[in-house]
């Protein structure tokens, strides 16, 4: 994993600046701390940090082909570069490193933009085709990585990083209400929708050109969901083994790396099934990293101690305590890009912590098994929730829901009461677009009271009607658990849990996650079976246990899916913590960032430290606030930019972009 940010001219626009691709540099340190590379002319500017992870002593970038007249930036990992590599030699192309960013190269040379469909990997892909003066940018196909775009002054900015685009922009930053209105309503804004005025993020599995002053964008991948898959045959036994063999190839692959390579233990099924494979399929020797928390009720250590007893593994845990995160909220908030509606960010922070501090800077994680396989108390609701839209006045069918919330029933007639309100919403249109993930919108909806109306925020409706707008040609067709998986992994998944909950976290302590679960060919697969296969009544990942079940405890295998999660409003409103929450939230600074009104938002302050039971909407209500207010002053205002990550060695241009790649920083001409 590296961080890359560039410059091309699209008309006639002064040639880049070594110092504005040193400013532009600066944010992405962290994630690359290992070294810098550029590469200038007239048209085109590329910077280059890297995290040294395969081929450490030739893979620099940015990297040519042999004439120079392709260059390449990329952040990520081609993991079947060795089988790329063997063809493209067969086809006469000569290597002349050991790198896996060879391969985009010399791909490009021998299949133009198809290039793509070959790469099995995660990536963030600039590609410069000098003779065409035309550039490529390509995001990987699930959205692991980041890559932003912006227009300004006749240029194409693009960059791993927001605050990248920020630095190079003649505009002052501002944030985008229509982003936030999407991340209110979805937890992250959706692509191609940024937080920030004028910035964009390419959609996952989405290419840009700019050639000839023009800009064209295009799906090269979309999750590959069947109207017919409802009523495919598929012989159940079958379909487990390839699902096996798919995870241990996966897998495998995932472990290519010339450093060691961990992996996270949540306890749970997902990290169970990968740190399984690479104990029993691999000869990587395994170490694991773990995170717990003092409260009982979030800590999963007991599993975690259980699996890598069972495996052999050396272990590596930490605790996770309230003043944790609330001390590493800031950071983790600047490091996101984003508002966050939940502190679960901050603890993963912390772990990938940890794996740097052992000496890892790769970890496997079992990231998207819940998407692609079925896993989600989401699904669970929305199946239940179909069922009883076929019969409204049903009193039998929504007390299916308390099973999957035993924990509520503290007063059973109270939480039925309760989970039948919440739930019934929307249950008049169970054909709706989004009828699966009402409920988590509906969530949100107490944040938006808070808005200050003097602003011209979106209407209600606009965020949902931007989500349902990119769904693909045929999605009333699929089955309503398709359809339910199709917008998770739209919005949640790339927008929140690969990003602010996942590629942020890992990076702001340079470390690289990597995803098993999320390669292409298992999503290829598992979204073409029946749901049955992936959620057999309530039972979540159905086909995963039956593939991977006998090889892991029983006690794994038969535990409740427990969410993670992690301590809310309490942490921030603690006596050690209630002067710096409350310093982004007097009338003041909410009047100075403009967004909400500070009457509700003290009113809400003094709720929450009156104690007793808070309610996830208030929870999500103050961490919503709270962060934007962290984003205006941090960035917006750049009060303090400090406090993440590694810093350079020495603040100059030349510590930031390293050594120029073509020979020589003079801007070459124009070609005609």
């Amino acid at each position: 994993m590296c961080g890359i940010a560039g410059i091309l001219n699209l008309g006639d626009a002064a040639p880049p600046q070594r110092e504005t691709l040193a400013a532009m540099a600066r944010p992405l340190v962290p994630r690359g701390p290992d070294g810098a590379g550029h590469f200038i002319t007239r048209d085109i500017g590329l910077v280059h940090r890297r995290l040294s992870i395969i081929d450490l002593e030739g893979g620099a970038q940015p990297l040519t082909n042999e004439d120079g007249t392709i260059w390449t930036i990329f952040n990520g990992e081609i993991f079947n570069f060795v089988e790329l590599r063997r063809e493209l030699s067969a086809l006469g192309h000569v290597f002349r490193t050991r790198s896996d960013t060879e391969v985009i190269v010399h791909g490009y040379e021998a299949w133009g933009d198809d290039m793509l469909h070959h790469l099995n990997g995660q990536f963030a892909i600039a590609l410069w085709d000098a003779p065409r003066r035309r550039l490529l940018l390509a995001r990987d196909r699930p959205g692991i990585l980041p890559l932003f775009v912006s227009t300004d002054a006749g240029r194409l900015l693009f960059a791993s990083s927001i605050r990248s685009l920020l630095a190079a922009r003649a505009h002052p930053p501002a944030l985008d209400l229509a982003g936030l209105d999407a991340a209110f309503t979805f937890w992250a804004p959706t692509a191609p929708q940024t937080l920030f005025e004028g910035i964009e993020c390419l959609r996952p599995g989405e290419k840009l050109v700019a050639a000839g002053g023009r800009i064209t964008r295009e799906r090269f991948w979309d999750w590959p969901f069947d109207p017919e898959a409802a009523a495919r045959p598929v012989d159940e036994r079958a379909a487990a083994e390839t699902l096996r063999d798919l995870l241990i190839d996966a897998t495998r692959l995932r472990l290519r790396a010339d450093v060691p390579v961990g992996a996270y233990l949540s306890g749970g099924l997902d990290s169970s099934v990968l740190t399984t494979i690479i104990a029993r399929h691999t000869d990587t020797p395994l170490e694991t990293f773990s995170i717990g928390f003092e409260d009982a009720a979030l800590d999963e250590s007991g599993a975690q101690t259980l699996m890598a007893a069972h495996l052999g593994t050396v272990h590596h845990a930490v605790t996770c305590r309230r003043e944790d995160v609330a001390a590493g909220f800031a950071d983790a908030v600047v490091a996101a890009e984003s508002v966050l509606l939940r502190a679960a960010p901050v603890p993963m922070m912390r772990l990938s912590a940890l794996a740097r501090g052992t000496g890892f800077r790769v970890v496997l994680t079992g990231e998207g098994a819940d998407e692609v396989l079925g896993g989600y108390d989401l699904f669970k609701e929305a199946k239940i929730r179909q069922f009883w839209a076929r019969q409204p006045q049903s009193k039998a069918r929504p007390r299916l829901l308390s099973r999957l919330y035993p924990y509520l029933d503290v007063n059973p007639t109270r939480a039925q009461a309760y989970l039948e309100a919440f739930f019934r919403q929307g249950l008049d249109a169970p054909d709706a677009p989004l009828f699966s993930h009402q409920p988590r919108m509906q969530t949100t909806t107490r944040l938006k009271a808070f808005l200050n109306p003097e602003r011209p925020w979106p209407s209600p409706e606009a965020a949902a009607a931007a989500v349902t707008a990119e769904l693909p040609a045929g999605f009333a067709r699929l089955a309503p658990f398709h359809r339910a998986q199709l917008v998770e992994c739209r919005t949640l998944l790339p927008s929140y849990l690969l990003s602010s909950q996942g590629d942020r976290m890992l990076m702001a302590n340079s470390v690289e996650g990597r995803f098993p679960f999320l390669d292409h060919r298992i999503a290829e697969f598992a979204l073409a079976l029946p749901p049955h296969l992936l959620m057999r009544g309530l039972t979540e990942k159905a086909l995963l246990k039956r593939a991977m079940g006998a090889a892991l405890p029983r006690e794994i295998v038969r535990r409740p899916k427990q969410p993670y999660r992690a301590p809310g409003s309490s942490a921030f409103l603690s006596p050690a913590h209630r002067d710096a929450t409350r310093a982004h939230l007097t009338p003041e600074a909410l009047q100075s960032a403009g967004l909400f009104q500070p009457e509700p938002v003290q009113r809400l302050l003094t709720k929450l430290e009156a104690g007793g039971p808070v309610g996830e909407k208030d929870n999500m209500a103050l961490l919503g606030i709270l962060s934007a207010q962290v984003l205006h002053a941090r960035i917006v205002r750049g009060d303090s930019p400090g406090g993440i990550g590694f810093k350079p060695d020495a603040d100059s241009t030349d510590s930031l972009i390293g050594r120029d790649a073509g020979g020589g920083d003079t801007p070459q001409p124009r070609r005609t």
